[in-house]
């Protein structure tokens, strides 16, 4: 544990944030698996209702600082691939 006062409130700081870093990346993580359920199981229109939660936890997850754009980007582009390889297979 650091003596200084300003490394001991880098410290707690960086574990609040390592904290609310975690929980937004379980989110991302938690809307992908349900977008793979539901594309698994071959409803477009569930899947379409998923990849929009999806987009809405990634943006916001974005905003927080928690994900790079670029890689927020990349999932979702990998996310509505897989939507849209779903509807094309349907229709």
């Amino acid at each position: 544990m650091p003596n200084i006062k300003s490394a001991i409130k880098r410290v707690e700081v960086a574990e609040r944030n390592r904290v609310r870093n975690k929980s937004w990346k379980s989110a991302v993580r938690t809307v992908r698996n349900e977008l793979a359920e539901s594309v698994k199981t071959g409803d477009p229109k569930k899947a379409s209702t998923s990849l929009h939660k999806a987009y809405q936890i990634i943006d916001k997850a974005v905003t927080k600082g928690v994900l790079h754009k670029n890689s927020a980007a990349r999932k979702k582009s990998r996310m509505a691939a897989q939507v849209l390889k779903l509807s094309s297979k349907s229709a």
